[in-house]
């Protein structure tokens, strides 16, 4: 057992069980959590356990209020990875509750309920229609962590992020800036963290679009493959916003960078294993390795400009890509640099028709905005929110996420509260 708080409102070990259970947990992932609790010892466990070692990495937000403040929250706001619900509410009445957070969820957040009845049949119908645990009140922080840690870094659980490949259908086209962008407005809209690769290694931009020069990065994670574990990824990020990390490219030529099919597939694992979303900028060519990358990503973009050699290579991209991946959406296509003066250019509905896509986004040419946005270090929203090419980057973030625009419009999920409501 845990011992209530004593003056300094942290919880103590009351024997070596205790103990003993917390270290056999291992560490959690940079996930975000928020609670809404109905009682100050829940409230209070769950404080405890965020400011435990094991979750340095995890954003944590305990809220008073249960269901109905959840409901209210999240209205107007993206749920995180896990939200965690005490309810004091018996079975019959916590299930209604319940079901007005069906629309305010968004797919692939888990939900944990701490509950006051000792119901099986309760928890079995719980986890039946898609709520991740069911617990009993009262829980204590090594709880806690041991439900997130079953959640998130058990022994066979999927992995936590999701990679999204940028590649550009010809050299110019602006695919590393939007793949900043985007990064940058996924962490700023959700409050999720990203991690930012830059897969060019000779020539890689992200180091000046956010004004950083790390001494170390994504070369020493790819040619120290054999030992990269979280520890050491950890110490090659930067850190470009509150929810953002980089792993630069060196950016230089003092040697050749030749890889081996899989060479970045370690590399990619990890990330995902300790963060929700995973960017890769990866530069435009066609070799062994970029062609695993993009086979291997969770999502693909192909950025292009409305041009006749942009139209040939998104085409071949997207029906090679196609072939490799039978089982997975085609690639997205954004179209940028629209609009430039004097240039002839191919209708949008033109260009997306042979491809058999939609134009997930079109970005105007504006050279002076991106221009002095590149020049200053800084994304587009951060000089003006407001600018067309910033809300697209914004769709194109809940597209590619799948996260709810904040008008909460209902549509079809694979997880979450959605599918626990249409089982019922």
């Amino acid at each position: 057992m845990i011992e209530a708080p004593d003056g300094d409102g942290a919880y103590h070990p009351s024997d070596s069980d205790m103990r003993s259970r917390l270290d056999a947990l291992r560490p959690i992932p940079r996930i975000t959590v928020q609670a809404f609790c109905e009682t100050a010892e829940v409230a209070a466990a769950i404080e405890a356990a965020a400011a435990d070692r094991r979750m340095v990495k995890a954003h944590v937000r305990v809220n008073t209020g249960g269901i109905r403040a959840a409901v209210e929250h999240y209205s107007a706001a993206p749920t995180p990875n896990l939200v965690i619900l005490e309810s004091k509410y018996p079975p019959a009445e916590l299930l209604l509750e319940l079901e007005s957070l069906a629309d305010v969820c968004d797919p692939g957040s888990k939900v944990v309920v701490v509950g006051h009845y000792n119901d099986v049949s309760l928890y079995r119908e719980l986890t039946r229609r898609g709520i991740s645990e069911y617990v009993v009140a009262p829980v204590h922080l090594a709880d806690v962590i041991a439900i997130v840690s079953q959640l998130f870094v058990a022994e066979g659980v999927e992995p936590l992020g999701r990679s999204l490949a940028f590649i550009g259908a010809k050299g110019g086209v602006g695919s590393s800036t939007i793949a900043h962008n985007v990064a940058w407005s996924i962490s700023k809209l959700f409050a999720s963290d990203v991690l930012l690769a830059d897969l060019d290694l000779p020539f890689g931009t992200a180091n000046i679009n956010f004004d950083k020069d790390p001494a170390q990065g994504i070369a020493e994670a790819v040619f120290s493959a054999d030992r990269l574990d979280d520890v050491f990824l950890d110490r090659l990020l930067a850190k470009c916003a509150d929810h953002l990390t980089l792993l630069a490219a060196p950016s230089v030529l003092d040697r050749t960078y030749d890889f081996e099919p899989e060479a970045f597939s370690a590399l990619i694992e990890a990330a995902q294993r300790g963060t929700p979303c995973v960017v890769l900028d990866v530069p435009h060519g066609w070799n062994d390795w970029t062609r695993s990358v993009l086979q291997q990503a969770d999502e693909v973009v192909v950025v292009a400009s409305p041009d006749l050699a942009n139209l040939r290579n998104a085409k071949n991209l997207i029906d090679t890509l196609r072939k490799a991946r039978p089982n997975d959406p085609p690639p997205r296509l954004v179209l940028n640099q629209v609009g430039m003066a004097k240039r002839p250019e191919i209708d949008v509905a033109e260009f997306a028709e042979p491809l058999g896509v939609e134009a997930l986004a079109t970005i105007a040419f504006d050279p002076h905005a991106f221009g002095t946005a590149a020049n200053n270090g800084r994304m587009i929203a951060e000089g003006d929110a407001k600018h067309a090419a910033a809300l697209a980057f914004g769709e194109i973030a809940h597209a590619l996420t799948g996260r709810n625009p904040a008008k909460r419009l209902a549509k079809p999920a694979k997880g979450g509260l959605r599918a626990f409501m249409r089982r019922r």
